[in-house]
């Protein structure tokens, strides 16, 4: 199979790529633009591989992206390039209407293109796979889950425009017969996860002796993935999923906050330890605007309908990623000392 991965240098794009190159034996071509969070490093383990090829590119450059199209003549597209970061998006928020939006429709435009010039033998198993989050559905109460048929209702500039790429995908599909695929996952964490998110974040500065910032009172509730199971799970929907279909991915570990990162300090004191816990770091901060309060997903159809569960319990990954960013400051310390130092982003105005 020769696959296009948009996306393909930031955190979730780069363990879809390792999994198809070593564990599938796809080639792949990786088309990322390189913004602060795409990192090439990420991607040391396959990159001498025959099978492994890098572009950079925008996915809003309509002219290049359809020239990598028929260049590579990818048998499906797994597009997760995105701008995902809440906070970034309170702040900088027409950076993700631009991204997200505008350059999901040109990547559609493009594929559509590319999939009506195929022949039939092709096009059964050509698959535009758009790959967004649970955040689209909004925020829970402290009872419920989401399904795959949970209305839509974002709350950040963020989930608006995921929600606004998940319906142009569907209306390509539904309008113009281009095969389709969308799934919607809950909170990823694991290695080389780009150090403002939580967990990372509360790593590093641990060990920086910061403080370990919670929003409000840490009662938010988010369930968590590990991203080698999400990577699995995409490339089962990819080959096994119907067109036209979404599929909810979640990793069953529903965790508060505040939970997380006193789990975190927990591993910390075993494998690190200091005279005072790592627990003491821990600072409440004003909270974020328009903070959700809770995402929970309900996997079952994927289970069901394709007999995908998780395979990493939450304290097993959250162990395997605590050693891991002990283990390679190299990949870390470059981000914060150049791109991001673990200071806080979208206080609003």
């Amino acid at each position: 199979m020769k696959v296009i991965v948009t996306g393909g240098a930031g955190f979730i794009g780069s363990a879809l790529i390792r999994y198809l190159i070593k564990e599938c034996g796809c080639t792949v071509l990786n088309l990322d633009k390189l913004t602060y969070a795409g990192n090439l490093d990420n991607l040391k383990e396959v990159d001498a591989d025959e099978r492994y090829s890098f572009v950079q590119c925008d996915i809003c450059d309509a002219e290049k992206v359809a020239q990598i199209f028929n260049d590579f003549a990818p048998d499906t597209i797994m597009h997760l390039a995105a701008e995902s970061h809440v906070d970034r998006s309170i702040d900088a928020p027409l950076e993700f209407v631009r991204t997200n939006v505008m350059g999901t429709a040109n990547l559609l435009h493009c594929a559509l293109n590319y999939y009506s010039q195929l022949p039939e033998e092709k096009k059964e198993q050509f698959r535009f796979q758009h790959i967004s989050t649970d955040e689209v559905y909004g925020s829970l109460g402290k009872d419920g889950y989401f399904t795959e048929s949970t209305p839509y209702d974002p709350r950040s500039p963020y989930s608006a425009s995921k929600a606004s790429s998940d319906h142009m995908v569907r209306a390509w599909g539904h309008t113009f017969k281009l095969p389709v695929l969308l799934s919607n996952c809950s909170n990823n964490y694991g290695p080389y996860h780009f150090p403002e998110k939580l967990i990372p974040l509360i790593i590093l500065n641990a060990l920086d002796g910061k403080p370990l910032p919670i929003y409000g009172k840490g009662d938010n509730v988010r369930d968590w993935l590990f991203v080698e199971d999400h990577a699995r799970a995409l490339w089962l929907i990819n080959r096994k999923g119907v067109p036209g279909e979404t599929y909810n991915i979640g990793g069953n570990s529903e965790r508060t906050n505040l939970e997380v990162v006193e789990e975190c300090c927990k591993i910390l004191d075993e494998l690190v330890p200091k005279a005072e816990s790592y627990s003491k770091q821990i600072t409440f901060v004003s909270d974020r605007p328009g903070h959700d309060l809770r995402y929970a997903i309900d996997a079952s159809k994927l289970k069901r309908d394709l007999g995908w569960e998780p395979q990493i319990t939450f304290s097993e990954g959250l162990r395997a990623t605590v050693k891991w960013y002990l283990d390679n400051s190299w990949w870390w310390k470059p981000i914060r000392e150049k791109n991001y130092a673990g200071e806080r982003l979208g206080k609003g105005k």
